[in-house]
């Protein structure tokens, strides 16, 4: 099964964003994203979703009041 980890490769050494890998050695393929203007790779930055969604969402349920009841949860069968 194919995992996804966000890091920053610095220096010769990763730097984990989030999650780091419960593993010690591992293949993995890089894809390195360009530069945005005015910012390094190292910034702190923000996602954002795409302008062609927007205003396209709804929000269904919460944890606290769930759309449906917690019966009928696929996760808890």
């Amino acid at each position: 099964m194919l995992q996804s980890y966000e890091a920053i490769y610095e220096h010769g050494a990763m730097k984990w964003l989030g999650d780091k890998p419960p593993i010690k050695q591992a293949h993995v393929i890089v894809t390195i994203l360009p530069e945005k203007e005015g910012r390094s790779v190292t910034s702190q930055t923000q996602h954002q979703p795409s302008p062609l969604i927007a205003g396209k969402g709804s929000i269904q349920g919460d944890i606290i009041t769930p759309i449906i009841p917690a019966i009928d949860w696929n996760c808890l069968k």
